[in-house]
């Protein structure tokens, strides 16, 4: 071997070593001998460096896994020789191997095991248990081994393809009759040899018993001798982990359901009167999380039995499983409500399918009745938040608490289901004693007394939110709880958890304001002040301006009153943070893990860099409170010239402060200040769009009278598309910003068009194009006829300049570069499309009959030459209505001949490419389009088009006379279904 080579396999050699070790490796596995001197050094045991001898059986796990079967009969003997040599090797050598080669080595022998197994090497257990025998290195290879073979066989993490699921079923076939009662045998005589002796190596043991039981005979291992050592390990601290685990794929093997029944009871008993059911006297919180996943098991185990007995009609055994059931609440409960979240979180699926049976229920007994409601107090419990959780700097650990309350939810909603007058009446318990004295409560317990009130929302469903009508009682316990809420004055509490429990569940239960409209100024305040808006803490600041905004939205009817007063009060907010000003955390004091932010006021503000300026919200949050100010003027009920006022008030300010900017960046010399200001600058369009959105079909900028507003905002935002500089924020927010005027401002937008399109087509590059074009469809969809002249006089600049990114050189191997010009093409195509599909043809057939040909031939190419099926559905959708236009007698000279020179071809040609999958389903929706061009050309030209196919087109493509009839009269069906049908099956005969 190139030993120089070999230097490169330790983890700390250098660059160069490691990349000739890399090649050296690659020229091993293609070379048709290297194995051999693998195998040798092996047998051998040549080599003392572990980086080597796990780099030679990284060379024989390739030989047995992909060039096996080119060995001949001698060399397969060698390979398994030199395994089984070095097995041997290994009850001798002073010291173990390391783990990560004896799992490699175990691998090899598990590829070896399911390539010869069946054929050449039935005596493969035989074979190594001869050599192993009970020597300690022995037993653990071959356990290692036993579990490499599991997960070649059995494992759903790995992807088999159908002929090794085949031949793997028939291994363990094989294997249940010819050698797993010897294997279960082995294991038993280990795990009674080592019990006390070698921990690890029963551990070992444990864990493949536990693998293999999914798929072998369950008698072998569920019997009296192997079950009661299982549980005489659950007694021995440093086995009983993984006992615990191995008892719980026992239970979970499919069975008979009175059998696992018996199983599972049986084994309860050993259990209960081992006194594991005590679990207030066991502290070891890993076994308890075991022992939970355990008792969880069994229960589900037993209510799977159960529900198979009901259907099966076999009411006694129903009744003893539903007993037994019933006799592990106690644990369960006990399991639940345990201090750590693991062991409650591995019980919760048994909880969840006991509350499915009590549902199922007519009638629930005392005793269910006190298990029900033992559940719903576990829940409240569980639910609440610890001293540890950091709420200013989630970790892995929150993240794994917020997850473990999304558990939770799903069984309080489970509990609505069983008994919602017995959930609505607890929180309500809860609710109330927690907020008659939420000042000297804990933060958690008054969080989680609102977030019940909140859970119930979803727990107690209506449609539309309505909470506040219907079941009389419902609605009045909702009722007095909302009160109670936006009257305690909870809202000042000092904890971000709690203050943003308080703004979510108002705009949860925002009917209520609709019921009891005498509360809205209080809970206004508390959005518009510190409590919110002005709060200490950016995150509640952040979330409070969604919220208000969704607030504000669903009780528009409501706000009437207090429209001017918001407004003032908000106009702070909605300042235009100048350029330079960070937002977030990057120069925040962040508070330590147990302190509250609303402790230190100054703690999370965005402070300017250049000038201190401090502004609460960040240009995200301040969207929202921009469309809120716009909901408020749209929705009042004061008169349009009123309206218009205050939108002007709303937007001027973003309009003069945009002037000054736009001259201040064209003056602009530093690159870092010129993107502080082009970002400002976006950001009021930004602002001025986002207003917009409050307009609707009711309430439209007309009726409102403020398009003249608008139109000033659109007249202030256009020059900055001349701006040579940051061309592409700028342009971005301003085809924004048009956009949403095209739905707004109608027809009134027109004017403003041409100029807007003429800069945003100046020194384009790919990206800008594809922006644009979308820009150019929503008007011509929209206005069709009336933008026919401006379509005409910008259709060939826009082509033109699409031509132009297309034909520009790029590196073969640039990816984004292609993907650009892809997407720029189907953007291309999706005009097309639009213009077509708009009955705006004119624009295209105006253009001169050699630009028209052009256009013509690029749709041509787009369905055959470029393997995109998406762009080549647009491109035979685009063909079929030019069809469908010009394609009959009176269509413009010359595209009868066009359509059988070039669109007739490209039908065949574009799916007979290899590139054409007929497997993917966007090509297929490709290749419908494709037939419903040919149904279109059939439709206009008649039997000329037949003609054309039977005696010209088809024979030229040397297809046989009686397909060509067949195919000619698929095509004349009336039925298009059919043809769509027929062309595919026609396609897939056609190709090799």
């Amino acid at each position: 071997m190139d030993e120089q080579a070999l230097l490169g396999l330790n983890p700390n050699a250098d660059s160069n070593f490691r990349q000739r070790a890399l090649a050296y490796f690659e020229q091993l596995k293609i070379s048709p001998d290297a194995w051999q001197v693998c195998a040798e050094a092996l047998a051998q045991r040549t080599y003392s460096d572990d980086h080597i001898k796990f780099f030679c059986f990284q060379v024989l796990e390739h030989q047995v896994k992909y060039k096996y079967s080119e060995l001949t009969t001698i060399q397969q003997q060698l390979i398994r020789e030199t395994l089984i040599s070095w097995l041997q090797a290994q009850m001798l050598n002073p010291q173990p191997e390391k783990t990560f080669i004896r799992n490699k080595a175990a691998q090899v022998f598990a590829l070896l095991f399911v390539t010869e197994y069946l054929t050449k090497w039935p005596k493969f257990f035989f074979d190594i248990l001869s050599v192993v025998d009970l020597n300690p290195r022995g037993v653990d290879l071959y356990l290692r081994i036993l579990m490499a073979i599991d997960s070649e066989l059995v494992d759903r993490d790995v992807v088999h393809s159908s002929e090794e699921a085949r031949r793997n079923t028939l291994i363990k076939d094989t294997m249940r009759e010819q050698c797993i009662p010897s294997l279960v045998e082995s294991w038993y005589q280990i795990l009674q040899n080592y019990q006390y002796t070698n921990s690890e190596v029963t551990c070992q043991c444990l864990e493949v018993v536990g693998a293999y039981v999914s798929w072998i005979d369950l008698s072998l291992i569920a019997n009296d001798r192997f079950i009661n050592m299982l549980l005489g390990h659950m007694s021995i601290e440093v086995l009983r982990e993984e006992a615990c685990d191995c008892l719980f794929e026992i239970v979970n093997k499919g069975m008979d359901p009175v059998d696992k029944m018996k199983l599972v009871e049986s084994l309860c008993r050993v259990l209960q009167t081992a006194g594991f059911f005590s679990i207030d006297q066991e502290e070891d919180v890993d076994f308890l999380a075991r022992f939970s996943k355990l008792v969880n098991g069994m229960g589900q185990s037993l209510i799977v039995s159960w529900t198979k007995l009901i259907k099966n009609g076999d009411i006694k055994n129903a009744q003893e499983a539903l007993q037994a059931i019933e006799t592990k609440v106690a644990l369960m409960l006990q399991l639940l409500i345990h201090e750590d979240d693991d062991i409650s979180s591995n019980i919760i699926g048994f909880c969840y399918d006991y509350l499915h049976i009590l549902k199922q229920l007519t009638v629930l007994s005392d005793q269910q009745k006190t298990n029900v409601e033992a559940i719903m107090l576990a829940v409240m419990k569980k639910l609440t938040y610890d001293e540890e959780y950091n709420f200013e700097n989630e970790g892995e650990d929150e993240a794994m608490f917020v997850e473990y309350r999304k558990q939770l939810k799903l069984l309080l909603d489970r509990l609505a289901q069983v008994s919602p007058e017995l959930l609505l009446a607890s929180v309500r318990r809860v609710f109330s004693s927690t907020l008659q004295n939420w000042q000297t409560t804990r933060f958690m317990e008054v969080e989680v007394a609102i977030r019940l009130l909140y859970m119930l929302a979803e727990a107690l469903p209506v449609s539309h939110g309505a909470h506040f009508s219907g079941d009389v009682s419902k609605a009045s316990a909702l009722q007095d709880m909302m009160r109670t809420l936006v009257t305690s004055g909870v809202s000042s509490y000092q904890h971000t958890s709690v203050t943003l429990e308080f703004f979510e569940t108002v705009v949860r239960y925002e009917k209520f304001f609709t019921v009891e409209p005498q509360y809205i100024p209080c809970v206004l305040m508390a959005f518009l002040d510190h409590r919110g808006l002005r709060h200490s803490s950016a995150k509640v600041r952040s979330r409070t301006a969604y919220l208000f905004s969704r607030f504000v939205k669903s009780l528009n009817k409501q706000m009437n009153p207090f429209i001017e007063d918001i407004l003032n009060r908000i106009q702070d907010l909605l300042a235009l943070s100048p350029p330079g000003w960070l937002s977030g955390s990057s120069v925040e004091h962040l508070p330590s893990k147990h302190e509250d932010p609303s402790s230190n006021p100054s703690a999370t503000k965005n402070i300017n860099k250049e000038n201190g300026y401090q502004s609460l919200l960040s240009s995200d949050d301040q969207l929202f409170i921009y469309e809120t100010a716009g909901v408020l003027v749209v929705n009042s009920e004061y008169p349009a010239e009123r309206k218009q006022a205050l939108m002007r008030n709303l937007l001027t300010p973003l309009m003069e402060k945009f002037k000054i900017l736009l001259e201040k960046l064209m003056l602009a010399q530093d690159e870092e200040r010129q993107a502080s200001l082009a970002d400002c600058l976006n950001h009021a369009v930004g602002f001025a769009s986002r207003t917009s959105k409050a307009f609707s079909n009711k309430q439209t900028v007309k009726q409102c009278g403020c398009s003249e507003v608008y139109l000033d905002c659109l007249q202030t935002f256009l020059p900055a598309l001349s701006c040579p500089l940051q061309k592409d924020i700028l342009r971005s927010g301003v085809r924004t910003f048009l956009h949403r005027m095209i739905i707004c401002l109608e027809e009134e937008v027109l004017p403003f068009i041409p100029s807007a399109s003429e800069h945003m087509l100046k020194d384009c590059e790919a990206k800008d194009l594809q922006e644009f074009i979308p820009l150019i469809n929503q008007i011509t969809a929209k206005f069709k006829i009336q933008v026919s002249p401006f379509l005409q006089q910008m259709f060939m600049p826009l082509l033109h300049a699409i031509f132009k990114v297309l034909l520009r050189p790029a590196e073969e191997n640039d990816q984004s570069a292609a993907l650009e010009k892809q997407m720029l093409r189907r953007s291309y195509f999706a005009f097309l499309q639009t213009v077509t599909g708009s009955g705006m043809s004119e624009v295209i057939a105006n253009q001169g009959a050699e630009n028209v040909e052009q256009v013509l031939v690029t749709i041509i190419q787009g369905a055959v030459d470029y393997p995109d099926p998406i762009a080549q559905k647009t491109c035979f959708i685009i063909l079929s209505k030019l069809v469908e236009l010009w394609g009959g007698k009176d269509g413009p000279v010359g595209f009868a001949d066009f359509v059988y020179k070039h669109i007739v071809p490209a039908c065949f040609l574009a799916p007979l490419k290899q590139t054409f999958d007929l497997a993917d389903a966007q090509t297929v929706l490709a290749l419908s389009e494709c037939a419903v061009t040919l149904k279109t050309i059939h439709l206009k030209r008649g039997p000329e088009c037949v003609q054309y196919l039977q005696q010209e087109y088809l024979p030229s493509l040397q297809v046989a006379p009686e397909i060509i009839q067949e195919f000619c009269q698929a095509l004349q069906q009336p039925d298009a279904k059919v043809f769509k049908n027929y062309l595919k099956v026609f396609f897939q005969r056609a190709k090799p």
